[in-house]
């Protein structure tokens, strides 16, 4: 059983690390999301060194909390919380989407413990959550499903089927929690396809809402512990993330959702990583 870290400091530094790790790993693939990823670093953070009820010595635990990551492209950010939390070498990390790697471009149950999910097509991973979760209150079972869903796959239907689902079940065993970071591939979400008013969607389909800094690993743990407390609806928790977060030149441009650093790109952005660094071991 891996350590429960409680110190605020300790959580911002790993973050800064996993930060790091992701802008390396994508540099040394030539492919893969930046802005995704290095937002939800915080959040992994928090669900990977706190949150969770996890082993990576023993990644197929039964008591253990299940953590399903719908918009798999954004894997490098979970592959880092993964290894630095102990299920595999950290050094195994630069070879991310390498041919013969682990490290696939979206994570695949079954080549790395600890991945409960296979994903790739966006919109189907709360509905893998929603079926974990009906199996567990039904068989009486203790741990928790969490979903870690991005804003755009919300502008697909079988994301509001899953939705209905779960408040029908009244799964409070069930929290989701949304990467609002308000990009994707093609542009700003509500561009593209509206998605607000969110919460007042979520609440109006029969869910408990919180709503975030996705950057406050405090608040992000003391969203998960209330969610504890809810017993008879799923929660939604909305995490309102900056694109690109620590990364100046990267944050809030849609055209970093889909693309890797170069090198000029990852020397700039460990720069400013390191500088974040230095004043978290100050605080």
């Amino acid at each position: 059983m891996y350590k429960k870290i409680t110190s605020i400091k300790k959580l911002k530094l790993m973050a800064n690390t996993i930060r790091q790790d992701v802008l390396k790993m994508l540099y040394e693939a030539k492919s893969g999301h930046s802005a995704g990823s290095v937002s939800l670093a915080d959040v992994f953070t928090a669900m990977y060194f706190n949150v969770l009820r996890h082993d990576p010595d023993n990644s197929n635990w039964e008591g253990r909390d299940r953590l399903i990551l719908s918009n798999g492209h954004v894997c490098p950010v979970m592959y880092s919380a993964m290894a630095n939390v102990g299920y595999f070498p950290t050094e195994e990390l630069l070879t991310l989407r390498k041919p013969g790697s682990r490290l696939q471009g979206h994570p695949h149950k079954g080549t790395l413990p600890g991945i409960e999910n296979s994903s790739g097509p966006l919109g189907q991973g709360l509905s893998i959550a929603v079926g974990m979760a009906i199996v567990a209150k039904r068989a009486g079972k203790h741990h928790r499903i969490y979903a870690i869903l991005s804003d755009g796959e919300h502008q697909e239907g079988q994301t509001w089927e899953a939705i209905l689902l779960a408040a029908k079940f009244r799964l409070g065993n069930l929290t989701a929690i949304l990467d609002r970071n308000n990009i994707q591939i093609d542009g700003f979400t509500e561009e593209i396809l509206p998605l607000e008013p969110l919460a007042e969607k979520f609440r109006a389909f029969g869910w408990h809402v919180i709503e975030v800094n996705g950057h406050d690993i405090s608040k992000i743990i003391s969203a998960c512990e209330e969610t504890k407390a809810v017993y008879e609806k799923p929660t939604m928790i909305i995490a309102h993330t900056i694109p690109g977060k620590g990364v100046p030149f990267m944050e809030y441009l849609t055209e970093w959702h889909g693309k890797p650093p170069a090198k000029e790109h990852l020397e700039e952005a460990l720069k400013y990583l390191e500088e974040e660094r230095k004043l978290i071991e100050e605080e």
